[in-house]
């Protein structure tokens, strides 16, 4: 049996978003054990607040405090916690209608088992010890026997709001390629070679080969090397460094039809001015010792490739 190959891999996207009278109103609020809803024309009161109505569209603004106890309106038992969940044991995800509120909170609820929850029973927040101004400043809802208590009156208004949050965006998975891949893997690392499939129908050669045509959806087999050298279809200019990525910006990353090939691949191109790259331009593989794979691509000196040449692979 052939080697199957894998590899953990992780696409991660942190991202700073502003915040509006609204949202920064609520999150603030947490961080000082008040927990925020937000009223509508009609007199309900949403929690978590939002700015619009979600039914007229309407505009909102009036703040109002809403209970640190509600009523567990439906759930989920969760038996095996990830990575970034609120709690590292197993956990219920509950939807909870806070006293005074009509819209459900989804959060953690810290329960001994599935056993232990039910539809309507009463529970009461958890602060988290160390609070910042984010929905983790509830670090999760507990049981609680308690009535629905009076809940005092507050404007939403603080010093030193929050404005601002960083929302993590993360995505773990192990990723397999199928045989078709796997070759032209094998081949880039052992022979420094770029092996494509064929179609038996159309007769495109796809780099890197996916195993089946995306055109005729046939099955591919027949290999064909392609490259090294290759035209430039398009790029663009990245500006912004990337997190553990030792490359200087500006730098283009551009797509690259290699000779033979009627797919265009991504690579850095480098050896040249980052204004002085343009469709057209010729380019050949840079390795670097112990490379698995072209570091990036240079200009070869050959004059630019005509336009028709490569307008079918934009």
């Amino acid at each position: 049996m052939p080697e199957v190959l894998k590899a953990p891999l992780v696409v991660e996207f942190p991202f700073t978003r502003s915040l509006g009278p609204v949202q920064s109103a609520f999150l603030t609020g947490l961080r000082e054990r008040v927990v925020l809803g937000v009223k509508t024309r009609d007199g309900r009161t949403l929690v978590p607040p939002v700015e619009y109505d979600p039914v007229t569209a309407d505009e909102l603004s009036d703040l109002v405090q809403v209970g640190v106890t509600g009523t567990v309106t439906t759930w989920a038992w969760n038996p095996a916690p990830r990575r970034g969940q609120p709690l590292d044991t197993p956990f219920a995800w509950v939807l909870v209608r806070l006293d005074n509120a009509d819209t459900a909170l989804l959060h953690a609820l810290d329960a001994p088992g599935p056993d232990a929850v039910h539809t309507g029973m009463r529970v009461r927040i958890r602060w988290a010890e160390q609070r910042v101004g984010a929905i983790t400043d509830i670090a999760c809802f507990e049981p609680d026997d308690t009535d629905a208590a009076e809940v005092p009156v507050h404007a939403g208004e603080f010093d030193d709001p929050v404005t601002g949050i960083v929302a993590e965006a993360r995505l773990d998975y192990t990723y397999s390629p199928g045989r078709a891949q796997t070759a032209y893997i094998k081949a880039l690392e052992n022979e420094r070679r770029a092996v494509g499939e064929r179609c038996p129908s159309c007769r495109k050669v796809y780099v890197p080969p996916r195993g089946a045509c995306p055109t005729c959806g046939v099955a591919t087999s027949e290999q064909v090397e392609v490259g090294p050298a290759g035209t430039v279809t398009t790029f663009c200019i990245v500006n912004i460094k990337a997190k553990n990525l030792d490359i200087e910006v500006p730098y283009v990353y551009a797509h690259i039809a290699l000779d033979g090939a009627d797919l265009a691949l991504h690579g850095r191109i480098g050896g040249i001015p980052y204004d002085q790259v343009r469709m057209g331009l010729r380019v050949e593989p840079v390795w670097t010792e112990g490379g698995r794979y072209p570091d990036h691509y240079r200009p070869t000196g050959e004059p630019d490739a005509e336009y028709d040449t490569y307008k079918e692979l934009l």
